[in-house]
């Protein structure tokens, strides 16, 4: 059986009353079942909703959760490896068809996930991965088309939306400034309903400087801003167009002065009625789709 680690630290569980059997979990072949929440075994699923802590627990030791059927499916078909699963034991049946190798399958009751990751469980299905290496700015933009750069993008329900944008709407692959936000925290993964693990994605340093690796390998950088003196993205040059790299910044504040100077060309997405911007995910939407309009599909 693969090792787990302990409870992450600095969140010492506090003691709970062992919640009753599970039938179902035990009647499965293979199912592990879980009837207190502290169990060790299921130490990688501790306090889920405590983004800090996550942040310090998953990355350093190599794990990202995966939340639903649908995105631990879109994670295996993408050759991540599976360290376990968590499901509600009323949900074992979901995974009859699933290859989870020698990791194990634990179940237990609804009030068991609930205490263990501090949140209700609603999709009934967890796991935990392992992550892989990241590739290198270099190799996300070899043989792209059209990327994005994110500065400073640390929400992470922004982060997902914008993944699942870039899968759906033509975009080859993410460049992150190191401020950004983690792709694979499972917030992140479940907005995006898998699709950072579709979207091949790279960090990006020194920040801004990185940008000049991004324009030496033939891309035109574009920053997405609200200035006044932008460029209608709509109006762009077809040669800004060919491999283009949109440059997005966070939320409220959006890109910064070191950014958008490095910028080769700012564009903007004209507004009506007064409305001065997006939300920067809904803007990369439709910058992704304005940029891609004339793909074949």
């Amino acid at each position: 059986m693969p090792e787990h680690p302990p409870s992450p630290p600095d969140a010492p569980p506090e003691p709970r009353d062992a919640a009753p059997a599970v039938a179902v979990a035990t009647a499965s072949p293979g199912v592990e079942e879980i009837t207190d929440p502290d169990d060790p075994r299921i130490g990688d699923y501790r306090a889920l909703t405590d983004v800090e802590l996550r942040t310090r627990w998953e990355p350093p030791h190599g794990l990202f959760i995966a939340e639903g059927e649908l995105v631990l499916r879109r994670a295996l078909r993408a050759g991540y490896r599976p360290r376990s699963f968590l499901v509600d034991a009323k949900r074992v049946h979901q995974l009859r068809d699933v290859a989870t190798g020698d990791a194990p399958v634990y179940a237990a009751s609804p009030a068991v996930l609930e205490q263990a990751t501090g949140f209700h469980v609603h999709r009934g299905v967890l796991a935990s991965f392992h992550r892989r290496n990241l590739p290198s700015p270099a190799e996300v933009l070899a043989g792209a088309r059209r990327v994005a750069v994110l500065e400073n993008v640390n929400n992470h329900t922004n982060l997902g939306a914008i993944f699942r944008g870039a899968a759906a709407l033509g975009v080859d692959g993410v460049l992150l400034s190191p401020s950004c936000a983690d792709p694979l925290y499972r917030r992140s993964v479940r907005v995006s309903m898998g699709e950072v693990f579709a979207v091949p994605y790279a960090r990006l340093e020194p920040w801004p400087d990185g940008l000049e690796l991004v324009r030496a390998a033939g891309f035109t950088v574009l920053a997405l801003t609200p200035a006044a003196d932008a460029l209608p993205i709509q109006r762009l040059a077809p040669a800004q167009r060919t491999r283009a790299a949109l440059l997005l910044g966070a939320e409220g504040p959006g890109l910064s002065p070191a950014a958008l100077a490095a910028a080769d060309a700012r564009v903007v997405i004209p507004m009506r009625r007064g409305v001065d911007s997006l939300n920067v995910a809904a803007a990369a939407a439709v910058a992704f789709w304005e940029l891609g309009r004339d793909d074949p599909v």
